[in-house]
């Protein structure tokens, strides 16, 4: 904080409430939180310490929004991600067992542009069915629970068995393919669960 304004205590007070409510949950508290927080009794009080912090340059509002303060060079710090790791593909997680963690990795969700309350997991990769993919043997997959689409990459329990493969429709109907000529299409003979959905990779090694 620039020691500079020449705050008051209560501003400096306030001002540090926002800033916590802006660390911690991202956003800038309301009017009627700044009151409860330090026991004002109408938002005109709230309105006039507000004033001065923009006036002392500690604080700035933007119009046309309900929460318009801006505390100028603040950044928030960077919210990642703890994903479980349930083991490895293609022996994976059998459909209808809750499963346990063996450890969990750290991972920026804005960067792997996951969406907000995504539900994933990690699993580590066994084999080469997905080289073509830049998938390696060793590799750490991130998955969603999501639908899949067209062409998008999963883990999937086929018949009973767990791979990590590209998802295809063709004809209306679904199935799997490799990312490896060595490796056959995949068609479900009676069963084709989608388990999660891939969204990033991390290399745990140089290949």
């Amino acid at each position: 904080m620039n020691l500079t304004l020449n705050l008051t205590t209560r501003q400096t007070e306030i001002l540090s409430f926002i800033r916590d409510c802006a660390e911690e949950r991202g956003g800038i508290p309301s009017v009627r939180e700044i009151m409860g927080r330090f026991g004002f009794s109408s938002p005109a009080t709230v309105a006039s310490h507000l004033n001065l912090l923009e006036k002392k340059g500690a604080i700035r509002r933007e119009s046309g929004r309900s929460r318009n303060i801006v505390i100028p060079d603040f950044k928030p710090r960077q919210r990642l991600l703890e994903v479980p790791v349930y083991g490895m593909i293609p022996a994976g997680i059998p459909e209808g067992q809750e499963q346990e963690s063996d450890r969990c990795i750290t991972v920026d969700p804005e960067t792997i542009r996951l969406p907000r309350n995504a539900k994933t997991f990690a699993l580590e990769v066994r084999g080469d069915s997905m080289i073509g993919a830049g998938i390696l043997n060793r590799d750490v997959v991130i998955l969603e629970m999501a639908a899949p689409r067209h062409r998008d990459i999963v883990a999937a329990l086929i018949d009973g068995d767990v791979t990590l493969k590209r998802y295809l429709i063709e004809g209306g109907t679904p199935f799997l393919r490799a990312e490896n000529p060595d490796y056959p299409d995949l068609i479900p003979a009676r069963e084709l669960v989608i388990q999660g959905v891939f969204r990033a990779l991390i290399r745990t090694h140089q290949p």
